[in-house]
């Protein structure tokens, strides 16, 4: 499995749709921020609007154009010439999702007749095995996905979401909710490829040679790994790999293979009945204690703790 891919299934984003956007004229939509572990995202499939954050910067996207909120900022959503907002906007159902606009003619318009045409959703996603990939991206996270022509797989996603968005025929929710984990999967590798000189883990992805250290730490965790070893990996002296790396990470080589240990940990706390110290072996750790020590000022919680969470989250809202 190639190192995006991995981290993806590492972080193991439930992708969510909400709602579908038609509006025309005037619009202000706000968002309240989320709680920890739910980052919304919103897609134009057709026209343009403009997102503004919670920060003041203001946005406009366009057709293509992906934008999500990793840590769940708040935001507004905006016609692109601020006129204010408009036509009052109801909520519906179009046979697939649930349907805002700001029309009331019957039945729903189809896209052509709105200024924009977006889909609403989140990817879900725990703590811990996602802070390797979530926290490392931008907020908000944007992306231009339908005006590059070489991006002839993007737009094809991204029409084939359109088309079941519009047809609404058997099956297409679970079309579009499949189609939207591809779509956040190729957003990650075109900022990658668009943005060399970006830190963080998908800079060290877009470097081909750091990228290949990155592969080792995660295809062997356990392994007591050197910063030279990595650097052979990297095709670099110790010197300078470590110094590339930490100028691309925004941290030192052992932190981020504390990370990697911890991510993986994380998911095999929440997918497997392993022990804690059978885990803490698989990911390097020579005793339970050391690796318990480690785990705790990684993610704030034991590993036990960490196990138990989504049980005792339910129990809490039962």
């Amino acid at each position: 499995m190639d190192t995006l891919s991995r981290l993806i299934d590492l972080a193991r984003p439930q992708a969510s749709l909400d709602l579908r956007c038609l509006f025309s004229g005037g619009f202000d939509i706000d968002h309240a921020p989320l709680e920890a572990g739910i980052a919304p995202f919103h897609l134009v499939l057709g026209g343009a609007c403009l997102i503004e954050t919670a920060g003041g910067a203001q946005v406009p996207l366009q057709a293509g154009d992906f934008m999500l909120f990793p840590r769940g900022a708040a935001h507004r959503l905006r016609d692109v010439k601020r006129s204010g907002s408009g036509a009052p906007v109801t909520l519906g159902h179009d046979g697939m999702l649930p349907l805002r606009r700001n029309d009331d003619s019957e039945p729903a318009p189809p896209q052509s007749h709105a200024d924009v045409d977006l889909l609403c959703g989140r990817f879900v996603y725990a703590p811990g095995s996602s802070a390797l990939l979530l926290n490392a991206l931008p907020d908000p996270f944007h992306v231009s996905l339908g005006d590059a022509q070489t991006l002839d797989a993007l737009q094809t996603v991204i029409g084939l979401m359109r088309t079941e968005a519009e047809h609404r025929q058997p099956g297409a929710l679970a079309i579009v909710t499949a189609l939207s984990h591809a779509l956040f999967a190729m957003a990650l590798r075109v900022h990658g490829e668009r943005n060399p000189a970006t830190s963080g883990v998908l800079g060290l992805l877009a470097d081909a040679r750091l990228g290949a250290s990155v592969q080792g730490m995660l295809n062997a965790p356990e392994r007591a790994w050197t910063i030279a070893e990595l650097g052979d990996l990297a095709a670099m002296s110790r010197a300078t790999y470590a110094r590339h790396f930490n100028e691309r990470a925004g941290m030192t080589v052992m932190d981020f293979l504390t990370q990697i240990r911890m991510t993986i940990a994380c998911d095999l706390l929440r997918r497997t009945q392993r022990s804690v110290a059978e885990i803490g072996e698989t990911v390097g750790y020579q005793s339970e204690a050391a690796f318990g020590k480690a785990f705790a000022q990684s993610v704030g919680v034991t590993p036990g703790r960490y196990r138990r969470q989504p049980q005792e989250d339910a129990a809490a809202q039962s």
